[in-house]
């Protein structure tokens, strides 16, 4: 065997013993691959997803060309993202990116290795998520919409846009961890704003039609869901029954008030979607989640939908209206 021949032999061995990790780290066309886990339902989340991916384009990475993303979804049965966390841990995937406590204590537990990019997260300190949003800890990281007084800004809101309404039924989801306190800021500002608080607690899917129910009963004049991933699924059920019974209702999010709801004031859901992008990007370039600090939301939005409120029989104050973000009419 001639000289060439014997080197040639010899690299020929050495790239085969080598892993094919070392061939991922060193090829300039390496696809990344991303989780996402959503509580809900692709359809009930077009326009986060569409701020998540948007985000990403403009980080440089492109579907299909360097990242490849695997969604699960568990289409308002919380049951089922422990099955989807632990499938998308078998994918061996670069980072997930979880929306909601549920799912993203569902894939904490399905991993303490791969990184975990959360979004829509109310407190994620007493969730038991993180150990401080300065400091997370473990393997996870992401975006809080905590806002403490937003709760009551909102009843504070309605009552401004309805004057006349005296009792108010919250609609909050039972096996979200955040939810109690959100609640019990909600019975503070209501007693300060002379308001009856009735919170009906749903713990399932078909909960929300006994929750519904029961507001009937209670003959209460408005209407607040929580903010909460089980809320959101159920959109259409729930603006549905506040035109039906021509209930003034304020909602967690702009998609409610796109879909026909009467106003709603939440921090800027896309945009915490595309911040989320950013975290992601993070990682993928080498930091580690513990090192990136929880990001707590900066911009807040009022949308409000003057055709729903013309159908209730309501004049949204002008005062109201020159301060709305948006305003359909």
């Amino acid at each position: 065997m001639n000289n060439r021949r014997r080197i040639i032999v010899a690299l020929g061995a050495t790239v085969l013993g080598m892993p094919l990790s070392s061939f991922t780290q060193q090829s300039p066309g390496k696809i990344y691959r991303i989780g996402f886990l959503g509580p809900s339902s692709a359809a009930n989340v077009v326009i986060r997803l569409d701020a998540f991916r948007a985000g990403l384009r403009d980080l440089g990475y492109v579907e299909g060309k360097n990242i490849f993303i695997e969604y699960r979804w568990a289409e308002g049965n919380a049951d089922m993202l422990p099955a989807l966390a632990a499938q998308l841990v078998g994918l061996k995937l670069d980072v997930i990116c979880a929306q909601g406590p549920q799912a993203t204590l569902a894939a904490k537990k399905a991993s303490t290795k791969i990184p975990i990019v959360f979004v829509g997260i109310g407190d994620p300190v007493s969730s038991g998520i993180v150990a401080s949003l300065a400091r997370p800890g473990g393997n996870l990281t992401g975006l809080s919409n905590q806002a403490w007084d937003l709760t009551g800004k909102r009843l504070e809101l309605l009552q401004q846009s309805a004057p006349r309404i005296s009792s108010v039924a919250v609609l909050w989801n039972g096996t979200n961890q955040g939810s109690p306190k959100v609640v019990k800021e909600a019975e503070v500002a209501a007693r300060a704003l002379k308001l009856t608080l009735h919170p009906l607690e749903i713990r399932a899917a078909e909960g929300i039609d006994s929750a519904l129910q029961a507001a009937t009963k209670l003959r209460v004049d408005a209407l607040m869901p929580l903010p909460d991933p089980f809320t959101t699924i159920h959109i259409k059920r729930v603006i549905e029954f506040a035109a039906k019974h021509r209930l003034p209702a304020i909602y967690p999010s702009s998609e409610f008030v796109d879909a026909g709801g009467l106003m709603s004031y939440a921090p800027n859901v896309a945009d915490q979607f595309r911040r989320a992008a950013v975290f992601v990007d993070k990682i993928l370039k080498g930091s580690k989640p513990d090192e990136i600090p929880v990001e707590q939301p900066t911009k807040f939005e009022i949308v409000i939908n003057l055709k729903t409120a013309k159908t209730l029989g309501i004049q949204i104050p002008q005062s109201i209206i020159v301060r709305a973000d948006k305003v359909i009419e």
